[in-house]
């Protein structure tokens, strides 16, 4: 098990390679959402606007922002993950893992278990639900800092 930094975020180039695979163009308004998701790792679209707001160079539209962080997570080139109270959180990264959920301080980490995720997906391989396929699965476990955080260097 391991809590990740920021690797598997996708770079530039390999964020323009993937909307090129999925028939878009790489447009100043995407580039702009991609660099406040790559800032942020785990934002709601609001934040992202935020962020562009105040620190990116491109204008774009809170209306903008979330039309383009839904399309990106539908074509999976981005994640969804459930926020307390409805909120729709983006992920940046789309491959499959888990989170947890610091409910003190309403930020979210990414988990690596390969082991849970194998004993998910055998668990999971092949069930059936009437009326219903299963098309993926989220975790997200709700924990609390056991110690107090360090202020950001």
């Amino acid at each position: 098990m391991k809590i990740m930094g920021r690797s598997g975020i996708p770079d530039i180039l390999h964020f323009k390679r993937l909307l090129r695979d999925k028939n878009l163009k790489a447009t100043p308004q995407r580039m702009a959402v991609h660099e406040a998701m790559s800032a942020l790792g785990h934002a709601t679209a609001e934040e992202v606007s935020q962020w562009i707001a105040e620190q990116g160079e491109v204008p774009v539209s809170p209306a903008s922002v979330y039309n383009i962080l839904s399309l990106l997570a539908d074509l999976g080139i981005y994640a969804r993950c459930s926020g307390r109270g409805g909120k729709k959180v983006f992920d940046v990264r789309a491959k499959q893992h888990f989170h947890l959920y610091d409910t003190r301080n309403e930020a979210w980490r990414d988990l690596e278990d390969p082991t849970l995720l194998s004993l998910l997906e055998a668990q999971l391989k092949g069930r059936r639900f009437l009326g219903y396929r299963i098309e993926g699965f989220e975790l997200q476990l709700l924990c609390r800092p056991t110690r107090k955080l360090l202020p950001p260097k």
